[in-house]
């Protein structure tokens, strides 16, 4: 037994000399340098910090001068997915507490946690009624009060947002909200009005085709001038959309450059000329040929939502259509729309609205 545990005698019982240690340290440095763990670009160039925010420079100085005077209102971010609402309030709480503190005085709920009156009643209010303290490392100032960050503030309960209303009167010393949110008209008028209210507005093209080449640029991804031009337009000003599409895009070309055509396949986007194929098969005037169509638009697996959204755009900047077949189609469009948000079958939508756009086409000729 003692001879297992001491183990064979060709094993050397003496210690590392000082060249084996640093060329094991090298290759345990290395090995880790290959461990890296691969993080999601939307995840990797997330702003780490307020002056990195893109374009929403109302709501960026603002917390400027909050940061400088570590001082902050609640707060009330609302506006399109991908523009920066989450991103913003995590980095202005990343340069308010540090590293260090950021995880004790940061709590972060979103629409995937339970967010009932019970989780509001518990949760959250146990954490606004602790006392902040500690101080940072590097002898900043930091503030004395701690942030509740409710995303997708939206699809709470009209029952939870109530019972927050009291909790933000009564922890204002201890605790400030930042509520998030798509669309401001779904939380309560009480709390709207204790809240400072921002408007994050879509990106501009600008703006995103410089992320987009910065990004490129960083994780040497080749890219054509007129992609990344399709790829902003597709985005439709979402830049997390377009940060995601554009990883895809990469992975599925594996180094070749990315083309306008690679986008069109990523994003699931109608091609153009299929678009062109189905109102000149309208203007034709045959059922059978729009039918056919139809059914192959389908097999295809294209989504008819993406196909309304698309029809929408070309038949607004159309001048093959007068206005008054302009509003007809548009207000099919929107019933279509509807249809299709509640669980219609969209063979059947995407027929119906074929057919009135025949029927608006061969009506005069």
């Amino acid at each position: 037994m003692q001879a297992f545990l001491k183990g064979p005698s060709s094993i050397s019982s003496k210690p590392p000399s000082a060249k084996e240690k640093s060329a094991a340290g090298a290759a345990g440095s290395s090995g880790e340098g290959k461990r890296l763990k691969p993080i999601p670009w939307v995840e990797k160039y997330r702003p780490k910090n307020v002056d990195e925010v893109a374009f929403q420079d109302e709501v960026v100085a603002v917390l400027k001068k909050s940061l400088e005077g570590a001082d902050l209102p609640n707060l009330l971010f609302y506006g399109p997915p991908g523009t920066g609402k989450t991103s913003t309030i995590l980095a202005a709480a990343r340069e308010l507490y540090g590293p260090e503190l950021f995880r004790q005085r940061v709590l972060e709920l979103n629409a995937s946690d339970e967010r009932g009156i019970q989780v509001i009643r518990e949760k959250v209010k146990a954490f606004a009624q602790l006392t902040a303290s500690g101080s940072r490392s590097d002898g900043k100032m930091c503030p004395p009060f701690k942030i509740v960050i409710l995303d997708e503030a939206d699809s709470m309960t009209s029952a939870a947002q109530a019972a927050l209303r009291r909790t933000m009167e009564k922890e204002s010393k201890t605790t400030r909200f930042c509520l998030i949110c798509n669309y401001i008209s779904r939380i309560i008028e009480p709390l709207t009005s204790r809240c400072s209210k921002f408007r994050f507005k879509p990106l501009s093209d600008k703006i995103q085709q410089q992320r987009l080449l910065d990004v490129s640029e960083k994780e040497h991804v080749k890219i054509s001038s007129e992609a990344v031009s399709y790829l902003v337009k597709v985005s439709e000003g979402d830049l997390r959309k377009a940060i995601t599409f554009l990883q895809s895009a990469t992975r599925l070309m594996g180094g070749r450059e990315i083309t306008e055509k690679t986008i069109t396949e990523i994003a699931g986007v109608i091609p153009k000329e299929t678009i062109d194929e189905l109102l000149s098969v309208c203007q034709g005037g045959s059922f059978e040929k729009l039918e056919t169509l139809a059914k192959n638009l389908i097999n295809e697996g294209y989504a008819v939502a993406q196909l309304v959204n698309q029809l929408h755009d070309a038949v607004v900047e159309s001048e093959d259509f007068s206005d008054k077949q302009k509003s007809v189609i548009a207000e099919k469009l929107a019933e279509v729309d509807k249809c299709l948000a509640d669980g219609a079958d969209e063979y059947l939508q995407l027929m119906s609205l074929c057919a009135l756009v025949m029927q608006q086409l061969t009506q005069n000729t």
